[in-house]
């Protein structure tokens, strides 16, 4: 599978999609909706993800599903392993939560599945990005080559500001981590004005809907080509729509090669695989 565009031919990969259960995906699809005062136009099950996203021309996928309570962290660890088994277009995210206790064990067992790297959702998760108690795992997670991909931003919380993911990267720069929706959902222009890091890359989910062109440009801009990802926040919005939707930011070829494909391939080195598939 690929994208053709301007016929010119595109790899690309989604960096950010939910997969859920049948049993509960069309509660926790509609949940999510319900949150965000958005009409849900999938429902987010693993074979619809493949199917749609498929025919908008992705070929590989960045997975992943939320803990919202301690207990559910290993269940969904062992879902996304599962459906990572039997779709080898995905590339799975462990799920945490903020009241896991035995750190090493739990990211040992996230490790030992071939999950390649940790999904917070800090406003449904309800801590603060920079909680002193989070520094710990964050620096751990990053010593084991786990990054992190944060939900960011929403102006009507502070759960996972900007500038409270700016705060841990003070302290801690080093740190890999994606901030998801150009750095800050519904707060794109406080990310392009507090957010930076050498290691801080951002996707263009649910943000090509609200932007104009000029100010996605602004935000691939201040992060860098070689630091953005494609993304399309699956099930809430259509793959294919979010392709178009990427196009129309007219970048050069190199940058759509970038964004779309390359630098996901990098952070979770998936190169050799792809050359060998």
């Amino acid at each position: 599978m690929s994208v053709t565009h301007h016929g010119i031919v595109y790899r690309a990969a989604d960096t950010h999609a939910h997969i859920y259960p049948g049993k509960i995906a069309e509660k926790a699809t509609a949940s999510v909706g319900d949150f965000y005062h958005v009409d849900m136009l999938n429902v987010g099950l693993p074979h619809v993800l493949a199917q749609r996203g498929g025919a908008a021309g992705i070929d590989r996928f960045l997975v992943c599903s939320v803990a919202t309570k301690v207990e559910q962290v290993r269940s969904i660890n062992e879902f996304i392993e599962k459906k990572c088994g039997e779709y080898p277009q995905f590339t799975g995210l462990a799920a945490w939560h903020q009241e896991v206790r035995d750190m090493e064990a739990e990211l040992d067992d996230i490790q030992s599945r071939g999950l390649k790297g940790i999904k917070l959702h800090p406003d449904f998760q309800k801590f603060f990005i920079d909680d002193e108690n989070m520094l710990p795992f964050y620096e751990e997670a990053n010593r084991r080559g786990l990054p992190i991909l944060f939900h960011m931003g929403d102006n009507r919380t502070d759960f996972s500001s900007p500038r409270r993911l700016m705060n841990v990267l003070e302290k801690l720069p080093e740190l890999t981590c994606i901030a998801a929706h150009f750095g800050g959902y519904t707060e794109w222009e406080e990310a392009r004005r507090v957010l930076k890091g050498t290691n801080v890359f951002v996707d263009t989910s649910s943000s090509l809907f609200a932007l104009t062109k000029e100010q996605a440009r602004k935000c691939i801009e201040h992060f860098g080509v070689e630091h953005t990802m494609f993304g399309t926040d699956f099930p809430m919005w259509d793959p294919k729509e979010e392709v178009e939707r990427f196009f129309a930011l007219e970048l050069s070829e190199e940058e759509n090669r970038r964004i779309l494909y390359d630098n996901f391939a990098r952070l979770f080195h998936v190169e050799a695989d792809e050359k060998n598939g």
